[in-house]
């Protein structure tokens, strides 16, 4: 397993082909399937406010292919904090600990940058990813918002670093 920086254009298919292999995320969160554009755009969403060239693009390798990946901004939702935009882990090797050690990553590039907390947001139709960010400390802030488009409710995270 080797986790490392992932760059725009010479990892983009390896996201690509990620995303296809964990599109029921996606089919869940968008209530579509992944495509190109998605993965381009890993490299391009921050949370409002954030520099996207000051965010952490991570890829989680096991077996020389990118099996996980984690995108880490930073100033939101307030200027010393850190946020997981989004982490996602191919299907066939989930349970296996390696959400928990991709994780352990971001946290620690985000301590490294002086965050004193950690900001996430689960979908409330996404039980499972819930009950992982709780197991790894995460709680509740009692923020939470509508996205009409996707109609989800989208709830807010954090966890003290």
């Amino acid at each position: 397993m080797l986790i490392r920086d992932l760059s725009p254009g010479s990892d983009t298919d390896r996201i690509e082909a990620l995303y296809a292999e964990a599109a029921d995320y996606w089919i869940l969160a968008d209530r579509t399937a992944p495509d190109r554009a998605k993965a381009e755009e890993f490299f391009t969403d921050a949370p409002p406010g954030c520099d996207v060239a000051a965010s952490h693009h991570l890829g989680l390798f096991v077996d020389d292919r990118l099996s996980g990946v984690a995108e880490l901004a930073f100033g939101f939702p307030d200027p010393g904090d850190a946020y997981l935009g989004l982490m996602i882990l191919a299907p066939r090797l989930r349970g296996q600990g390696l959400g928990r050690r991709l994780l352990a990553e971001a946290e620690d590039r985000a301590r490294r940058a002086g965050a004193q907390r950690l900001y996430l947001a689960v979908l409330d139709e996404n039980p499972r990813g819930r009950a992982f960010w709780e197991r790894e400390g995460f709680v509740d802030t009692g923020v939470w918002r509508d996205d009409a488009e996707a109609r989800h409710r989208l709830r807010r995270m954090v966890k003290a670093l």
